[in-house]
């Protein structure tokens, strides 16, 4: 289930013509004082430094809410369309500040727009409204080196990989199981052109032993393939016993090499 709102911050013209001076993407305290010695240190990092924000369908749901904004693609797309350019602008304007001071290895954005069984807009309309923006970020974010460029959505998400990966994106998550996504099918369909983070079926954790065991065995293709990182399908939820958790942690260090 997905937010609800009980008012939005635009719910007419005049609402989106304010909200807009609150973003002003050279703002110099949208960076710390230091960012200059901070960007130095991170750039001889050991850890893995990542950098996410909203992408447009996320950060325009906040704007106008779920129902609103799937009204608003019908009723008023030019408003759409005008509400997408400006955080696109926002957003590439951050980035080349950011990177001006240090290349992270990740841009992660989060969309979360796909239910059990489909994306919330369809593939046609995520074309036409999105695409282009995902495109533009992502020049940006090889330009600068940035190796993986990745993407947040739950949900099932097989109608939106191909849109994705013809942006550039080239890692997603969380892969939720429950949603009807196949990692093995998507690997045998999309190659190595994706790679994955998640995966692992939280409902298998739960019902432990056997049930993770086999869990693990059927992931086992695409962990011997590369370009996965599995890990719970979103968080760990309440009905996941420690006794159980212990357990699936020590298969999947074995099954990933780590033991």
């Amino acid at each position: 289930m997905t937010r609800r709102w009980i008012k939005c911050p635009v719910e007419n013209r005049k609402d989106w013509e304010d909200l807009q001076r609150r973003y002003d993407a050279d703002d110099p305290t949208r960076l710390p004082a230091d960012a200059a010695a901070l960007g130095a240190r991170l750039a001889d990092r050991e850890g893995y430094l990542q950098l996410h924000f909203s992408g447009p369908f996320w950060q325009l749901r906040e704007w106008v809410g779920f129902e609103g904004l799937c009204t608003l693609f019908h009723d008023d797309p030019g408003l759409v369309r005008e509400m997408i350019a400006f955080w696109e602008s926002h957003i590439a304007r951050l980035l080349r500040r950011a990177f001006e001071r240090v290349i992270p290895d990740e841009v992660h954005l989060s969309e979360d727009m796909a239910y059990k069984c489909f994306s919330m807009i369809s593939p046609a309309m995520t074309r036409e409204f999105i695409l282009p923006t995902w495109k533009r970020w992502g020049e940006i974010v090889r330009g600068a080196g940035v190796p993986v460029y990745g993407m947040d959505s739950d949900g099932f998400i097989g109608e939106l990989i191909p849109l994705w990966i013809e942006a550039g994106i080239n890692m997603c998550d969380p892969i939720e199981v429950a949603a009807g996504n196949d990692l093995p099918a998507f690997r045998r369909r999309f190659g190595r052109a994706m790679a994955y983070r998640g995966g692992v079926d939280k409902r298998a954790m739960a019902r432990g032993g056997r049930a993770i065991e086999d869990e693990i065995a059927r992931l086992r293709p695409v962990i011997d393939d590369g370009g996965f990182v599995p890990s719970c399908d979103h968080g760990v939820p309440s009905d996941v016993a420690w006794p159980d958790y212990v357990r699936y942690v020590g298969l999947l260090a074995k099954a990933t090499g780590w033991l």
